[in-house]
This record gives C-alpha cells, sequence and structure tokens, in this order.
C-alpha cells in the first residue's frame, strides 16, 4: 500500500488480500488518517470488525506484525544490496522466503501453519506428499493444529511477558502531575519541528490529564502538537522534577556558568 492510495482503492484492496482469507474479528493499528477516517471506520463496522488503535510512539501495542515487518525489511535490504532492480520487484520472493521459514513462536513455518503441509521449494526438494485426508478427518485435522499454534504462541508470549516484567519499573502518576514526552526519532520524519537525530530525545513538561486503562495517560498538549494524539503508554513517560527541588540546599553552592568554563588556546 502506497500513502497516497485512496480509500476507494484502500477498501479494495483489503478485500483482494485480507477478507478473502476470512474477516478478521479485530484489527490493530496505528492512527494513520486512512486508519481513522469514517469511511474505514464504516467499512469495518459493516463487516463486523472491531478497530483498536495504538498510543503514540509505542509500536509494541502491536508487536507481533512490527517484529514481521523488520524481518522483512532486513530480507528486502538484503535483496537490494545483493540484486538490481526496484524492491517491489522482490516482494513475491521475501513473502515465499518468509512463509518457508521456520518460526520459533509456533514450532513450524507459517505455510504449515496455514495449509496443514509442507511446502516443496527449490531449496527443499523432498517429496512432501499430499493431503489425503478428507471430510470429518481434515476438519479434526485442522482444529488440533490451530489449537496447537495457539498454545504454543501463547506460551512464546508468556515468556516474553516475563522477560519484560523482569525489567519493568513500575511508575504510575497522578492526575495533574508533569510528565516529560520521551520521543525517538526516526530518518526522514519531523518529530516536534525537528529532523532526524537533531529531534530532541525528551520533551515537555505536559500535565496529566486521565489514567486510561492502566498503562496509559492522557496527556496535555499545546495547540503546536494537537494533530498528535495525547494518550501515552507509560514506558514513553517520565517525571518531572520542578527545579526548586532539584536545587533546594544547594543556593550557596551554585556557581553561574561563566565562571564554570575555561577556555583554553587550541
Amino acid at each position: 500500500m502506497k500513502v497516497n492510495f485512496s480509500m476507494d482503492r484502500l477498501a479494495s484492496l483489503y478485500v483482494r488480500e485480507i477478507v478473502r482469507h476470512g474477516v478478521p474479528v479485530s484489527i490493530v493499528s496505528d492512527r494513520d488518517p486512512h486508519f481513522t477516517s469514517r469511511f474505514w471506520h464504516s467499512l469495518q463496522k459493516a463487516l463486523g470488525t472491531k478497530l483498536s488503535f495504538s498510543t503514540a510512539f509505542h509500536p509494541q501495542t502491536d508487536g507481533q506484525s512490527e517484529m514481521v515487518i523488520q524481518v522483512l525489511e532486513d530480507l528486502l535490504r538484503a535483496c537490494t544490496l545483493d540484486l538490481k532492480g526496484n524492491w517491489d520487484d522482490y516482494l513475491p520472493l521475501v513473502e515465499f522466503a518468509y512463509n518457508n521459514s521456520f518460526q520459533a513462536s509456533i514450532r513450524m513455518t507459517p505455510f504449515e501453519g496455514l495449509y496443514g503441509r509442507k511446502c516443496r521449494s527449490l531449496v527443499c526438494l523432498d517429496d512432501v506428499g499430499e493431503m489425503k485426508l478428507l471430510g470429518l478427518e481434515l476438519v479434526q485435522l485442522t482444529v488440533e493444529k490451530v489449537a496447537l499454534i495457539k498454545e504454543r504462541l501463547k506460551a512464546t508470549q508468556s515468556r516474553q511477558k516475563s522477560y519484560i516484567d523482569n525489567r519493568r519499573q513500575d511508575l504510575e502518576f497522578e492526575v495533574g502531575d508533569h510528565v516529560f514526552l520521551k520521543v525517538s526519532p526516526m530518518k526522514s520524519v519531523m518529530r516536534f519541528g525537528r529532523e532526524e537525530k537533531l529531534s530532541p530525545r525528551f520533551v515537555g513538561p505536559f500535565e496529566i490529564l486521565e489514567r486510561v486503562g492502566t498503562l496509559a495517560y492522557k496527556v496535555a498538549l499545546p495547540p503546536s502538537l494537537s494533530k498528535i494524539h495525547n494518550v501515552f503508554h507509560i514506558s514513553t513517560l517520565r517525571k518531572y522534577v520542578t527545579p526548586q527541588n532539584l536545587l533546594q540546599g544547594h543556593d550557596d553552592h551554585f556557581i553561574p556558568l561563566a565562571q564554570r568554563l575555561k577556555v583554553e588556546t587550541i
């Protein structure tokens, strides 16, 4: 999908590539204008799909998809470095390579998980056989395969959660507190009026307006940042300590900046 796709074209692409595999129960996405438009909401409502949006600057909301995108980017990068031509020429091959790569989370390839059998490829010319099950046996095998994949995904998520919880610091804010907002600069993306590495790592302070769920807060942003969704995950927030607290008890030892600088001739 290109950024300049119209909503009609996006809807057609969605039906052709997604709905043909089945109508999703729910979709997690960022807050791109395509996905927050009234047309997109109406389309998903008609299909019976629930829309969920990630908080600003927190791609971990849909971490599974983000990891897949990262792997596909690495594959495309390798193709464009070693082969000539446009990167989109390699998309079918990259898709084929990924779908036939072993996934530790489900302990099989995505192709095998989808079709219930291994895929014959140029690097694996073994006879994979044909599926000879029919009727109830095929249904039973499919149900068992789906249950197995769900169980393995749940076990993988549990391990990842335990890993993160051991390193997570419990932070809580009250309504009225002030916080800094952590911003990760991205290449070729303007963030808060700065570009790339010149973008500040923290901006603020901003006032906490409301707690949203257990891990997010609504923040009062200035009019210049009105285009940014003002609900942020707690991992992107840092508590603001007022200058009075920082300087308390150190007034007698404060040295002006000019007296602390020493200029040497090079």
